[in-house]
């Protein structure tokens, strides 16, 4: 995980992977096991007072965290040393893993959760057997489903920017971690605006919220904009969709009719429907359902 010697990368250059990895967790989790971690870790679990034993206190968050993510027989052994990143875990067949923390995080307890989140997070997805290739991409993976499954607000939450410091614990921009959360808020119909103690990573979670809303503004779904709605109308008169437009026309064979597919807003997963006006779509994955009008 990254510590805090970076300049802080901003916006949503790691988007297509994010969504990737949404589409894989659902995938390999099933709808039914996304929903059940339908409540967040929540602050209390996770708080972390100066007057508690720093070794005891960690380890009594890092098996909340266990807890939440449902690994009962994982234990985590977590130390402290002089590293160049926030933290690392040893990835063994378990069931005993070893985190390594940064000797910072003993004067900084608040972000100790955040920490710990992730790396536990890394174990859970070990123990799925779901990675991505390539060092970069497997820790967005581990970052988005951190935030999806409750305990990432924390990554968040420890991010704090300013004229003479920064952090930012995580692969993920502060704007990605808030559009993953708001992709989260969606489907449970929860709000974790009241838990950020940071007023960057709230203002973050804000723009990734307006980010996320966005996709579920796209044409061809009813509740896209006139603008978007016209040039709809243009390419499914052409049969061929606009540059980065997202949806892409499919004609049947033989008489068949044609077809539009775009990605779900919730999970990613491209859905495929009849062009034929106004009809309610609903994707086959994390089986969310949407107005459209194709």
């Amino acid at each position: 995980m990254g510590t805090d010697d970076f300049a802080v990368e901003h916006g949503f250059p790691h988007l297509p992977t994010v969504r990737s990895a949404l589409t894989a967790l659902y995938r390999r989790l099933s709808c039914d096991g996304v929903r059940s971690f339908a409540a967040s870790l929540p602050p209390a679990d996770v708080a972390f007072s100066d007057a508690e034993d720093l070794y005891l206190g960690v380890q009594r968050v890092a098996g909340e965290i266990v807890r939440h993510l449902r690994l009962p027989d994982a234990r985590m052994i977590v130390s402290f040393r002089d590293m160049t990143h926030a933290a690392g875990v040893e990835l063994a067949a378990g069931p005993e893993y070893f985190i390594e923390l940064n000797t910072r995080f003993k004067t900084h307890r608040q972000d100790i959760g955040a920490a710990l989140a992730h790396e536990v997070t890394h174990v859970y997805l070990h123990r799925l057997g779901l990675e991505f290739p390539g060092t970069r991409d497997n820790e967005i993976l581990t970052d988005t489903v951190t935030a999806y499954l409750g305990s990432g607000w924390l990554l968040l939450d420890a991010y704090r920017e300013s004229a003479v410091s920064k952090q930012k614990l995580g692969y993920l921009t502060p704007e990605e971690f808030g559009y993953v959360l708001a992709k989260r808020a969606a489907l449970f119909g929860e709000d974790p605006a009241p838990w950020f103690t940071s007023a960057q990573g709230y203002d973050a979670y804000v723009r990734g919220r307006q980010r996320a809303r966005e996709e579920e503004r796209c044409p061809p779904l009813a509740a896209a904009g006139l603008t978007a709605r016209l040039r709809y109308g243009r390419d499914r008169r052409a049969r061929r969709a606009s540059a980065g437009a997202g949806y892409a026309f499919e004609a049947g064979g033989g008489t068949g009719p044609l077809r539009v597919s775009f990605p779900c807003p919730a999970c990613h997963q491209r859905i495929r429907v009849p062009v034929r006006g106004r009809l309610r779509a609903r994707c086959t994955l994390c089986r969310s359902e949407w107005d459209c009008d194709t």
